[in-house]
């Protein structure tokens, strides 16, 4: 019964935000009648925020079976349908005012990659183990705006570029959506002469990255507790604590779910 009652039960509102992005089903499809969706996602859910092996998800839950629910998020990963409820979130949080996109972050975070797949390589900080890297851009409040999973043992300078164009044009208010924030801020680890002067290409304010061998920049301490409060809330999501997918895409779909939810707290938050 506590199970029932867990937080992966999906709420009408929420719902309301995730039904319109799915793939309709056809009218006359064959065979026995599909789990409903609804009950699919909160069966994906459960797998989330437990890790649990697809094949061990509890019948009783009535959420359809594991394989079931693992097609469904295959299907709904082809449809792009995480990565567009993300955007909608960020949207809801730009309207309320609630996305501070005067300034930005950069950092990662290693993880297991328990079964390898791709992007996954030996980690530096886990004894050469087979793992992955979570590359993460968050507002100035902690939203993330864009996770990119890499292998363990790539630069986080070489994905600088990559999370800051991977930041979806975000609507909510009169105007273009953004898409550039104003500013990025990272640690030595972020330091090259290149990154800057492509930054400064895209107009994002210098400076911004911390330089070997000098204080960080001003700022940049006050984020740290952003960051590991973000990575904490990303990661207590048990499914992307360690990886577990092979496939990456089924793993970003989850990571991009996760960002999601996270979304969807604070927006929760600032409605009570």
């Amino acid at each position: 019964m506590v199970w029932v009652l867990g937080p992966w039960i999906v709420d009408d509102d929420l719902w309301a935000l995730v039904e319109p992005l799915l793939p309709p089903w056809p009218e006359r499809s064959p065979g026995p009648r599909p789990v409903p969706d609804r009950l699919c996602l909160q069966g994906i859910l459960f797998v989330l925020y437990n890790d649990i092996a697809w094949q061990l998800l509890p019948l009783e839950l009535g959420f359809g079976s594991g394989q079931t629910c693992w097609r469904r998020l295959d299907r709904w990963q082809e449809a792009g349908v995480f990565d567009r409820l993300h955007r909608v979130l960020l949207a809801e949080l730009k309207a309320a005012g609630e996305l501070d996109w005067s300034r930005t972050c950069v950092d990662g975070s290693h993880i297991r990659a328990k079964k390898g797949g791709a992007d996954t390589g030996p980690s530096p900080v886990d004894r050469r183990k087979t793992g992955s890297k979570h590359h993460l851009i968050y507002d100035g409040r902690g939203a993330p705006l864009k996770v990119i999973t890499a292998a363990a043992n790539v630069n986080d300078i070489t994905q600088t570029l990559n999370l800051v164009d991977g930041i979806p044009p975000v609507a909510g208010r009169p105007g273009r959506p953004g898409r550039h924030p104003e500013s990025v801020l990272g640690n030595k680890a972020y330091d090259s002469k290149a990154v800057r002067r492509e930054l400064r290409r895209r107009r994002i304010l210098p400076p911004v990255i911390s330089r070997k061998g000098t204080p960080n920049i001003k700022g940049l301490g006050n984020l740290r507790y952003v960051v590991e409060q973000t990575f904490a809330l990303l990661h207590q999501f048990k499914r992307l604590a360690v990886r577990w997918e092979r496939r990456l895409e089924l793993h970003d779909a989850l990571v991009s779910l996760g960002c999601s939810l996270i979304c969807w707290r604070r927006l929760k938050r600032i409605e009570s």
